[in-house]
């Protein structure tokens, strides 16, 4: 038994490792009606968007919106408004030199990634279908494409991409809720 345990506690950190890496996809890009950047992770997800804007791969781009948090509310009945994380990433681009015409807010409140790709895949779809390009973090990437696959229908297509910056360690992803998170990762 002291063998076994002994093994796992070895093994783990090497599996972890694994796993940290199998979370990890990206596609080549390719032309789209639109890159599609995905709310989290500011700046670094809004700064790939300029990079595939300004490279042609899309003549737009899409800014989701998550939930509306609690604090949010209160401060709305409070008539104190502040700025979205939409709009934050709406002026990454701009000053990265993305037209603010070319920027699109999409009106959809998201409680989660499903919730995002369904309003995308309807949206494509409304606008004739076709091809958009997702830009996530590392780690979300294998996620969104599976939930692509199960959620928006055979005849959309979804390009997933990535901005390197994001932190992200996948070597130690699993050590604390903070390393996939946090910008002071330690590299080891």
């Amino acid at each position: 038994m002291a063998t076994f345990v002994a093994a796992v506690v070895l093994l783990l950190p090497a599996g972890a490792r694994t796993i940290g890496h199998w979370l990890i996809i990206e596609d080549p890009p390719q032309h789209a009606r639109a890159i599609v950047v995905l709310g989290g992770h500011l700046p670094f997800r809004a700064l790939e968007g300029a990079v595939l804007f300004k490279a042609d791969w899309a003549p737009e781009v899409w800014l989701t919106q998550g939930r509306r948090s609690v604090e949010e509310i209160a401060l709305e009945r409070l008539k104190i408004t502040g700025t979205s994380e939409a709009e934050y990433s709406r002026e990454v681009l701009v000053t990265q030199g993305v037209p603010r015409s070319a920027i699109v807010i999409l009106p959809e409140r998201n409680r989660d990634t499903a919730d995002e790709v369904r309003n995308i895949a309807k949206r494509l779809h409304d606008a004739g279908g076709g091809r958009v390009m997702f830009v996530t973090s590392t780690f979300h990437t294998r996620r969104l494409r599976l939930l692509w696959h199960l959620l928006a229908g055979p005849d959309l297509e979804a390009v997933v991409r990535y901005n390197s910056e994001t932190p992200f360690d996948p070597d130690h992803w699993w050590r604390t809720t903070g390393d996939g998170q946090s910008p002071e990762i330690r590299r080891a």
